[in-house]
């Protein structure tokens, strides 16, 4: 807290004291935001508690709505099921313990993951290769991640590529990979 003071230029101070004496300037930051309160005490001391009480609630609740991924929890999560190659990633799990759309998921999430940990130049995937890598014919692979697409573990790109969304991250860390160690015996 800053108390602002000012003094008059003739006399002592405390014979002419100006209107701006009594003001206080309080300075508030909180991560991106930065407010100033000025006036009275009470004036300010009620603003503070205002902006505490309205603000940061509603802050807090807005972070824990937002989706975030821990990379490092995830790529530990994700040992023993995908690894990196210099010709790329590579899954860890037979294909036949696995569903062709868990497949897909591991296959995105790896692209994800290997762009990230800088092992790609993008994380984004071509439907080519996704195919080829799931072994099945075009309309099967078709078929597959239009199902990922519509229940937003995927999404396709401007250029015809296909990627993994941040709600598929979550899923695939919650519910798909400790589902496919379980398979794995891990």
């Amino acid at each position: 807290m800053e108390r602002k003071h000012s003094e008059a230029a003739a006399g002592p101070p405390q014979s002419r004291q100006s209107e701006n004496e009594d003001e206080l300037t309080v300075q508030v930051r909180y991560k991106d935001v930065e407010k100033t309160f000025s006036g009275s005490a009470e004036t300010v001391w009620l603003s503070l508690n205002r902006f505490f009480n309205e603000f940061l609630p509603s802050f807090e609740v807005a972070q824990r709505l937002t989706l975030n991924i821990d990379l490092q929890k995830l790529a530990k999560d994700c040992e023993g099921t995908i690894a990196f190659a210099e010709e790329g990633p590579y899954l860890l799990v037979q294909r036949s313990m696995l569903t062709d759309n868990e497949t897909l998921s591991l296959l995105l999430l790896a692209g994800y993951l290997a762009h990230q940990l800088g092992k790609a130049e993008t994380g984004e995937v071509s439907r080519e290769e996704l195919q080829n890598r799931l072994g099945k014919d075009a309309k099967i692979a078709s078929t597959r991640l239009g199902e990922l697409i519509k229940n937003q573990t995927a999404a396709k790109t401007r250029d015809e590529k296909y990627k993994i969304t941040t709600l598929g991250l979550m899923q695939m860390q919650k519910d798909i990979i400790p589902r496919i160690k379980a398979k794995m015996g891990n």
